[in-house]
């Protein structure tokens, strides 16, 4: 048993060593870097800051204003009486709104109304201020925030100094509950602060530490700001952060002080990444700093600098690494490792291939689970021990660590709102076993393993002399060969090829797509996503295609190609995109797809000024896609959830024929009688996404009919499932609209153009299914099936009335009992897996 773990383990090193070591960037793909004063400055919708205890207003460095929040009652709930206080801070130079604070003797609730929905921080101000009849160094008490607890029993324990707790959260209600309870005495708070954050903030993607790098679902997390440090520059306060965050000197966590060498430039001179960079990530103040190698010469193979951090081990956390080379003379100087706990987090980071120019910020997202987290926490960055590169040095320009919560919604203990404990092991097995899963699917690839080892000392050049179509590798795992007919010599790539690629369609040379495309030229791309861009191409003189060409930085792209192909090479239909065909050279990753003329379906009904839909086209289109969608469900050996069902992914031909696009969220449905939903992470679109799927994180077939109800009130209102411009009751499409139907009065906001078009019977049969297909729990929700049968209807009632029929024949042929039209059951009987 013991040979085996042994085994198992060094498995588990080559796989990291293949997924991290390679980071592949296309040479011919030059990145995009802009000066941070290119980047639009944030303005943040919702904006509610309270100096709490306070009479007046108090404005702080960047024009800040602290209302206070006497006057802001209707913000506040509290059947207490009013207790606010004040007195001298500790030093003359703290806030002012550490001045006064509100008392709570009882519990205690701010309502925030949301015109944003998103990432928001939270920041609760605390200093216990002398007060003759509360002494509030002694408080206890505990803040919840919605479903999240934010501090449990949380107690000063007599500091007399400032104190700031930072939050993260991603709300999505109308309405966002802070709560203060007391436990024993009372409890109080200096200021608070509820602001709108970037969405770009957090991305859903990020890399777990050993033993695997796969990808983590970040949206459904809250976070805690734990440290966030200037690596090797001074502390950068508030108001030198267009976020208002607090940036602190790395020195005192620096161990031993001797490694590491603090060096800053000029930051006016740093830049940003077009695509994933932003001075929203951090200003460029942080990036103008950092520590390198006090020796960068040294010959010491253990050579590297250290910061160790305190930190609660029985949490997950988000650990962000600020990078830029602010070091080098010359790009391909710069070649180091980074360590979390002495794992290896990022192996042979080359700046200058993932920037392409110096002095460019580049920040990495990296979670550790708690199997992993030790106190203190440990990041070093130290050199390759390779002798082909010229410089032996390591840097790091800044570092954010964020506490994640727990299993049952808390950042502060292991009790949730509700009082439900953290079982033991909880948050940690779960996710162990999935990576050994992971870790264990890529067995096939120890011979690449070994030889990624090697490429570590590579030429400069070799990802453009070499080929590999790693990105179809995971797709076939375990159920494929691999031909290798020509040996390489050592140190440069071996080219690994499927050996039945015939189901991926029609073979693309990428001199043929660069062609159909004439060199990837801007004006022809038709479309922009996490994977990269799409292209119309026109190839045999002829034929229009539309090219989608990943983007090799993306982690989130390389995913979903691998989906994508998985899908689409298994699956055949009219109503869904089809695959014509692949390419795999030069690193890249290319998937061919039919043309789609007339584009998404959301650009026919808003925002393109095209010519407006009728109302028996607008059907036609919602029983192709509903089409698709039933197959999909149903019509596979295992069902498919697309999980991304919203307008923009129904795409119409030249004759308007609706077809489903983009698979790469999809997700193969839960197999057996024992199990109705696929328990995964939640990702989707805002104002599509399934509320029970978003509290559950159970994903089933009803998450797309309840997103296909959103794109059904689309299609007959003409307006975005979500509009923050609009009145905060109007913002959201499905709450709105099914209000207005409720009231029998949805006529009142369909769309202009189609006045006088539409058959009331008709209308009141589409609505139907679209409320239903909205129903708050997805037992109620009815199958595509269903819908499809609804929407037929509500065609033959539209056909009806204009071929003459009168009110009263069509109210009857509308009837419960009518046979005019199929039942679902009876309609899938005769060939339930139709391609029509």
């Amino acid at each position: 048993m013991a040979t085996f773990n042994t085994l198992l383990l060094s498995l588990l090193i080559i796989v990291n060593c293949i997924i991290t070591v390679i980071p592949v960037v296309n040479a011919e793909n030059t990145a995009s870097a802009l000066p941070a004063k290119s980047f639009q400055p944030f303005s943040p919708q919702d904006n509610y800051l309270f100096d709490c205890g306070s009479n007046t207003s108090t404005i702080l460095p960047g024009n800040r204003t602290f209302h206070p929040d006497n006057s802001t009652a209707e913000f506040l709930a509290y059947d207490g009486k009013d207790i606010q206080i004040s007195g001298p801070v500790p030093a003359a130079n703290v806030t002012p709104i550490y001045r006064s604070a509100k008392v709570f003797a009882a519990d205690a609730t701010y309502t925030f109304p949301i015109t944003a929905p998103g990432w928001h921080w939270i920041r609760l101000h605390f200093f216990p201020l002398n007060t003759s009849r509360y002494d509030l160094k002694t408080a206890k008490f505990t803040v919840e925030a919605d479903n999240f607890v934010l501090l449990h029993q949380f107690e000063l324990q007599n500091d007399t100094t400032v104190i700031m707790k930072e939050f993260l959260v991603n709300v999505t209600t109308e309405r966002f509950p802070l709560r203060f309870k007391p436990k024993g005495t009372v409890a109080f708070v200096n200021a608070i602060e509820f602001v709108s954050a970037p969405n770009p903030l957090i991305s859903d993607y990020a890399t777990m530490l050993f033993p695997v790098s796969q990808t983590f679902g970040l949206s459904t997390h809250s976070f805690q700001t734990v440290y966030r440090l200037n690596v090797g520059g001074p502390e950068i306060e508030t108001d030198q952060d267009s976020l208002q965050r607090l940036w602190d000197p790395d020195t005192k966590y620096l161990d031993p002080k001797e490694m590491g060498k603090s060096i800053s430039v000029s930051p006016a001179i740093i830049s940003y990444l077009v695509v994933e960079g932003s001075p929203l990530i951090a200003p460029p103040a942080v990036y103008a700093s950092a520590q390198e190698l006090a020796d960068s010469n040294s010959v010491k193979p253990d050579f590297n600098i250290t910061w160790k951090m305190d930190i609660n081990v029985h949490f997950w956390y988000l650990i962000r690494l600020h990078f830029c080379d602010i070091v080098s003379k010359s790009l391909n100087e710069l070649y180091f490792n980074v360590y979390i706990n002495d794992k290896i987090a990022i192996s042979g980071l080359d700046l200058s291939e993932l920037t392409r120019k110096l002095a460019t910020a580049y920040y990495k997202d990296i979670v550790v689970n708690s199997t992993m987290v030790s106190s203190p926490l440990e990041i070093k960055v130290s050199p390759v021990d390779d002798d082909a590169q010229g410089t032996r040095n390591a840097i790091l320009n800044g570092l954010e660590v964020f506490k994640m919560n727990n299993s049952v919604g808390s950042l502060d203990g292991e009790f949730g709102v509700d009082g439900t404990r953290v079982s033991d092991g909880n948050d940690s097995n779960r996710q162990t076993v999935a990576a050994v899963g992971f870790a264990m699917m890529f067995g096939s690839f120890v011979g690449l393993g070994a030889m990624a080892v090697k490429w570590r000392k590579r030429p400069q050049d070799w990802r453009r002399r070499s080929s590999i179509s790693s990105w179809l590798l995971p797709v076939h795992a375990g159920d494929a060969t691999f031909t290798n007919p020509n040996k390489t010599p050592l140190g440069s790539r071996q080219s690994l090829f499927y050996s039945s690629t015939s189901e991926f369609g029609r073979y693309f040379s990428f001199s043929e797509l660069q062609e159909a495309t004439n060199n990837w030229e801007t004006t022809r791309i038709i479309g922009i996503g996490g994977f990269g861009s799409v292209y119309l191409g026109l190839v045999d003189e002829r034929t229009k295609i539309a090219v989608k060409r990943g983007n090799p930085q993306s982690e989130q792209g390389l995913h979903e190609f691998q989906t994508e192909i998985q899908l689409l090479s298994k699956l055949r239909h009219r109503h869904l995109v089809s695959l014509i065909g692949y390419c795999d050279e030069n690193n890249e990753m290319i998937l061919v797809y039919e043309y789609m003329s007339n584009g998404p379906l959301r650009d026919h009904l808003y925002g393109k000024n095209l010519p407006s839909l009728s109302w028996k086209q607008r059907l036609e289109i919602c029983i192709g896609a509903a089409r698709g969608l039933h197959y999909l469900h149903t019509g596979a050996a295992q069902g498919i959830i697309h999980r991304d069902v919203k307008s923009t992914n129904i795409l119409l031909d030249e004759k308007l024929v609706a077809k489903m696009a983009d698979f790469g969220l999809s997700k193969n449905a839960s197999s057996g009688p024992e199990k109705n939903h696929v328990s995964t992470s939640v990702k989707g679109s805002f104002g599509y996404l399934d509320p029970e799927y978003f509290r559950k994180q159970q994903l089933t077939d009803k998450s797309d009919v309840y997103s296909f109800g959103v794109v059904l009130l689309e299609v007959i209102c003409a307006r975005p499932a979500i509009n923050p411009q609009l009145p905060r009751d109007q913002m959201n499409l499905a709450e709105w609209a099914m209000q207005w139907k409720r009231k029998g009065l949805l006529e009142k906001i369909i769309d202009p153009t189609l006045a006088g078009q539409i058959n009331p019977e008709s209308m009141r049969k589409f609505a139907e299914a679209a409320e239903k297909c909205l129903a708050e729990y997805g037992a109620d929700r009815p199958t595509m099936g269903d819908v499809l049968w609804n929407l037929e209807y509500a065609l033959q009632l539209q056909e009806a009335s204009t071929m003459g029929k009168t009110d009263d024949e069509i109210k009857s042929f509308a009837g419960p009992s009518s046979p005019a039209v199929l039942s679902p059951a009876t309609a899938s009987s005769s060939n339930p897996f139709s391609h029509e």
